[in-house]
């Protein structure tokens, strides 16, 4: 069921929780969004406007054996998964956020990073990305910097709203890091 107008706009400023690993589980890659917008907010799920391609990318790029719905996020850490947000309150749209919010987030993810221990962190959103990290030059793709044992990979923002970025092109970089992250487990 599609929230109403009324509920998107009740969902602006929510928090919606991450999604990690109980009790020390294995994780490979820990995703994290840009923020989550009003339809997330008001679902209780992540990238949950329909549109939003992170959930096609994620199966089409072998990361799940199936297309998941929102709704089954917390499947994700059975496969080695999680999500989480640079910043966590919902808004309209990324842009809404201000600088400071993006660098709180990029200290706030350094150090669930430093937690949960994934092999692979993958920002998706690469504007986003340089900000939170300071980072002005980076790139689509894996990064030089690590936070600890892990990996930073950049990823296109999968919101229907990034033109640029046609499915099929996000879901490489999507195989891309899957490939790296697969092949850093033995899988």
């Amino acid at each position: 069921m599609r929230p109403t107008k009324g509920e998107l706009e009740a969902a602006r400023d929510r928090v919606i929780a991450d999604v990690l690993p109980a009790g020390g589980g294995t994780l490979r890659v820990l995703f994290s969004g840009i923020n989550p917008g009003l339809y997330s907010g008001a679902t209780g799920f992540h990238f949950a406007r329909p549109g939003n391609r992170f959930w096609p990318a994620l199966h089409r790029s072998g990361f799940t054996d199936r297309l998941l719905d929102p709704s089954e996020q917390e499947l994700l850490p059975s496969y080695g998964l999680g999500i989480t947000n640079l910043a966590h309150r919902t808004t309209a749209r990324a842009d809404e956020l201000t600088d400071a919010e993006l660098r709180e987030g990029g200290r706030r993810l350094a150090e669930l990073v430093e937690r949960y221990r994934p092999s692979y962190l993958a920002v998706a959103g690469v504007t986003a990305y340089r900000t939170a990290f300071g980072r002005p030059r980076a790139q689509i793709g894996p990064q030089d910097e690590a936070f600890g044992d892990a990996k930073v990979w950049v990823l296109p923002n999968p919101s229907g709203l990034n033109a640029s970025w046609p499915l099929d092109r996000i879901v490489a970089e999507f195989a891309r890091l899957r490939e790296a992250a697969g092949a850093l487990r033995g899988t």
